[in-house]
């Protein structure tokens, strides 16, 4: 195992009473930070969580197995509520994570994740577009525009800050080199499974589409509503037509403009969404598809002819688009218990008053951060 390093806080609480004891379990005894990862660019900050008074833990313990698949964990995508609009905002970070403390997740556990650096490499070795448009926030902010140096000692400017309200509000936080935060949820997503919660991930971001199944949602910000938004299985079939296992392929076929994947229509006009749809219905992934077309006629002449000419290009669109699932990080015990909530408000409101004070001091930064 490679060194980690693991910061976290211990923090004064007020006792938990009967009327603020979610009904989900949790572990309740406190605990210590424990992290295990086999790269030595993996950072974890996570806050201590508090435990409920021994009165009354025997008898959730023994309903404990019983109720756990209606436990749920969420996974929070970090970086995209950083934004507002395409500009960096702690304001909008502040504000996307007060709603989701207080409207969708309540006490329930949630693990946080960051984009590392060099996260996009390996898919840009592949394809080169991807995510092309996409500039990192340091390079967003010239030196006049930069934060005042109380709210941005290191770069990126505000990852600092951003972990560290997660950590006062007792949010772990997983951030690994060389990883986007997509592959490092969606590795850690069949993990929870597997320890019988269901999961719901906080992210606007597509990709997760491809996770949602009974027992996987997403939870989306909408800006034009002010409020997240779930979406899940019953949304998926609505809006598709077919089931979330299709929907890595389609993307494949059809394309990505947000990530920069081109689909296979500039090379086979035509062949667009309706075809694409019929024919993973009938053969149910892309590669059944492809190795099927390659040995008999599936579809009508210039679809057939697209499939199996550009079948290695529809391929590296699946390995570009897929999340990985082999990323080392293993699930903590720790992180599915239920979150101590006690310093939300008071963690929230100095953050926004440093906010504000930050405004005064540079007319520069004042856009970045409404």
């Amino acid at each position: 195992m490679g060194e980690v390093t693991a910061l976290f806080t211990q923090f004064h609480r007020s006792p938990l009473t009967s009327s603020n004891i979610s009904d989900q379990p949790f572990s309740s005894l406190p605990r210590r930070i424990r992290v295990r990862a086999s790269s030595q660019n993996t950072v974890f900050t996570g806050g201590v969580g508090g435990g409920l008074p021994h009165q009354g833990i025997q008898q959730q313990s023994k309903s404990h197995n019983n109720n756990k698949r209606n436990a749920r964990l969420f996974f929070l995508d970090v970086n995209p509520i950083c934004y507002n609009g395409s500009k960096p905002s702690l304001r909008s970070f502040a504000h996307w994570l007060s709603l989701f403390f207080s409207q969708v997740t309540h006490r329930d556990p949630i693990i946080a994740v960051l984009d590392g650096e060099g996260g996009n490499e390996y898919r840009r070795q592949l394809l080169p577009s991807y995510k092309a448009h996409r500039r990192k926030v340091s390079s967003q902010l010239s030196a006049s525009q930069q934060f005042p140096r109380k709210l941005a000692d290191s770069s990126p400017y505000f990852v600092p800050h951003v972990t560290d309200v997660l950590q006062k509000c007792n949010v772990p936080v997983l951030k690994i080199k060389g990883y986007e935060a997509d592959d490092i949820i969606a590795t850690l997503v069949h993990q929870v499974l597997q320890r019988g919660f269901r999961v719901v991930i906080g992210s606007p971001d597509k990709d997760f589409k491809q996770l949602v199944s009974e027992d996987v949602q997403i939870v989306m910000p909408m800006p034009e509503f002010g409020r997240w938004s779930f979406y899940t299985l019953k949304h998926y079939i609505a809006q598709n037509n077919c089931d979330p296992s299709s929907d890595l392929s389609l993307r494949c076929i059809v394309g990505d403009d947000v990530d920069g994947v081109p689909g296979i229509q500039h090379l086979a006009p035509g062949f667009g969404r309706k075809t694409a749809i019929k024919l993973l219905k009938k053969h149910g992934s892309l590669e059944t598809l492809l190795n099927a077309a390659a040995i008999r006629t599936v579809a009508k002449p210039y679809a057939q002819d697209a499939l199996t000419k550009h079948a290695d290009y529809l391929r590296k669109n699946y390995e570009v688009l897929s999340l990985r699932r082999d990323i080392e990080v293993h699930l903590e015990e720790e992180w599915l218990s239920e979150r101590d909530t006690c310093n939300d408000s008071a963690i929230l409101s100095s953050f926004l008053r440093k906010l504000g004070e930050s405004q005064k001091l540079s007319n520069g930064t004042a856009q970045y951060l409404v």
